[in-house]
C-alpha cells in the first residue's frame, strides 16, 4: 500500500483546535518510565514480598507476560493501528491514534504513546489480566507486560532517532524504516520481528539486505 504523503519535518504538525486537547497528543520519550517504572517496582514488591511468589514462579509468569506483550504488539500495530475504516470521523481517529506518525515519522513527541491513552489501555490490560490468570499472578505476569511495552516504546523512539552501525539494532531499523517508507503493510513489529516471520508478513530478505 503506497503512502500518499510523508513529510521528513522533525516540527509537530498540529492535530487539535482546542489548546486543551493539543498538548495531550505529545508526550516526550522519558515520560513512560516516569509513569511505569515505578509502577514495576511495586509490582515487584507486591510478587515477591507481600503475596511471597517463588522466585522461579516469579521469574516464569514474568517471561510469560513477556511473551504476551510481543504478540500483543504485533495484533494491535497490525490489525488496530492499521485498521483502515471508511467512515470520516473514524479515519479522523485512526489519524489521530497512528495515522499522524505514518505521515510526520520524526516527529519526536508522536513517538512514544501519550498518557492519556497508555493509562486508560494498561488499566483495561490489567483488569482483563486478573480476570483471566490465578489469584495473585497478574503481579509478576505484570511486570513483564507492562516492561514489554515500556522496552517499545523506547526502542521505537531510538530506532527513528539513533543511528546503528551494525548488528540486531540496525537489522531493527531497517525493518521498521521499510514499514515507513517502502510498504506499511509489512513489517509490523517494531521492537521485535519475530511475530513477521510467524504470520509472513515481513520482507523479503533481498530487501532487508539493500
Amino acid at each position: 500500500m503506497a503512502k500518499n504523503f510523508i513529510s521528513n519535518s522533525s516540527e509537530s504538525t498540529r492535530m487539535f483546535k482546542s489548546d486543551l486537547l493539543e498538548p495531550l497528543s505529545k508526550v516526550k520519550y522519558y515520560v513512560p518510565l516516569i509513569i511505569f517504572v515505578p509502577l514495576i517496582v511495586f509490582l515487584v514488591w507486591k510478587a515477591l514480598f507481600d503475596v511471597q511468589t517463588p522466585v522461579l514462579e516469579f521469574f516464569g509468569w514474568l517471561a510469560f507476560g513477556l511473551f504476551v506483550w510481543t504478540i500483543t504488539e504485533y495484533v494491535m500495530h497490525r490489525w488496530v493501528f492499521h485498521f483502515y475504516p471508511k467512515a470520516a470521523w473514524a479515519k479522523r481517529i485512526h489519524f489521530i491514534f497512528h495515522g499522524v506518525h505514518h505521515d510526520y515519522p520524526n516527529d519526536a513527541n508522536r513517538l512514544v504513546m501519550p498518557p492519556s491513552a497508555s493509562i486508560p489501555l494498561a488499566l483495561a490490560f490489567w483488569f482483563l489480566f486478573d480476570w483471566l490468570l490465578p489469584e495473585t499472578k497478574i503481579y509478576s505476569f505484570f511486570i513483564g507486560f507492562i516492561g514489554g511495552y515500556l522496552f517499545y516504546d523506547m526502542v521505537h523512539y531510538a530506532l527513528h532517532h539513533a543511528n546503528f552501525k551494525s548488528g540486531l539494532w540496525k537489522r531493527l531499523k531497517h525493518h521498521h524504516m521499510l514499514h515507513h517508507y517502502q510498504d506499511a503493510s509489512k513489517g509490523f513489529g517494531v521492537s521485535w520481528m519475530f511475530w513477521d516471520g510467524v504470520f509472513r508478513s515481513g520482507f523479503e530478505k533481498k530487501k532487508e539486505t539493500q
